[in-house]
């Protein structure tokens, strides 16, 4: 027969109990927190509201009128026959939709992997890192106009960078890169990725400097090459870095418009440089003010990109449940 010994329970006085009772009461805020609560929510959310959210629901609202944006008397409530006549019988409105889409697979396919690639190769700690990382970033130091008139220059038909080079190499040659519809949009695209590079190296390079290199060294001793560590290894782990990337290069090329404005001369599609950016452009502030048209045309812009940010969301969303 054995017996335990429990010591003796010290009991507890008035002044503990007490104690621990206040810890246990949530603390009540006194006005001053609660204004200043109040200001550090409330400012944000009424500027959100205001600049974003009620522009929105007027962009819905004017893509159900016709409207020539002069007078409110003169605003004609037709439904939705805005939409109909964009999917029906607005001629840009389709090759606005292929050249958005063709911009996104471009992006997705060329500059993004090639900015993953150079993150990888620059966080291996290679001499003068510090110097290759600033080169390939200071595109995306500079706005997407500058960007434009930088790449103007280049694409210049008479004394142009590739012109010049191209006519020393075959004499008599002359590309009009901008000119040409069959020529112009991918002339874009390449001054686009040449920014976008930049970015998605850099996004990929901070998920990479928080990421574990003792995974790195366990994969090396199981005799994984190079390619088949960040295959099967850094890439699944960066799952999170990846799903922003996705979500960035699927918002670029929607609201792909500064670039394409400057090397497109300014208001007025140019046949091959149709984007669904630029008709709502030319619908509202063009010469013939149809309001009506770009508000639509706005609204499923902003419907494909709400999608894309609700992907985002719903990932982020089941990562952290995962965690828990």
């Amino acid at each position: 027969m054995t017996s335990t010994l429990e010591a003796p329970e010290e009991p507890v006085t008035p002044a503990a109990r007490d104690a621990s009772a206040r810890r246990r009461r949530p603390r009540r805020l006194g006005l001053r927190d609660r204004l200043f609560l109040g200001v550090i929510v409330g400012v944000p959310l009424l500027a959100l509201l205001v600049l974003v959210w009620l522009p929105a629901l007027a962009s819905f609202a004017l893509s159900l009128t016709r409207w020539d944006g002069i007078s409110l008397s003169e605003i004609d409530w037709i439904g939705w026959d805005n939409y109909r006549e964009i999917f029906t019988n607005y001629p840009p409105f389709w090759p606005a939709v292929q050249h958005n889409v063709i911009w996104l697979l471009f992006t997705a396919l060329l500059p993004t992997p090639f900015g993953i690639f150079l993150a990888y190769q620059l966080d291996r700690k290679i001499r003068f890192t510090r110097i290759y990382q600033t080169a390939i970033f200071l595109p995306m130091v500079l706005s997407l106009a500058v960007v434009g008139l930088i790449w103007e220059i280049i694409y210049n038909p008479d004394n142009g960078l590739l012109n010049g080079i191209i006519g020393a190499a075959s004499p008599g040659t002359h590309i009009d890169w901008l000119g040409d519809p069959d020529l112009n949009l991918w002339a874009v695209l390449v001054a686009s990725a040449w920014r976008h590079t930049g970015y998605i190296m850099i996004l990929y390079l901070a998920g990479l400097k928080g990421f574990d290199p003792a995974l790195k060294e366990a994969a090396a001793l199981d005799g994984a090459s190079g390619r088949q560590t960040f295959l099967r290894v850094v890439f699944p782990a960066l799952k999170p870095v990846n799903i922003v990337i996705l979500v960035v290069t699927a918002m670029e090329s929607l609201r792909a418009f500064d670039i394409v404005y400057v090397l497109g001369g300014g208001i007025g599609s140019k046949p091959g440089m149709e984007l669904l950016s630029l008709l709502i452009t030319d619908n509202i502030v063009g010469e013939t003010s149809h309001i009506g048209y770009g508000s639509a045309i706005a609204v499923i812009m902003l419907l494909v990109s709400l999608t894309a940010i609700c992907t985002f969301l719903v990932q982020n969303f089941r990562k952290e449940q995962e965690e828990r």
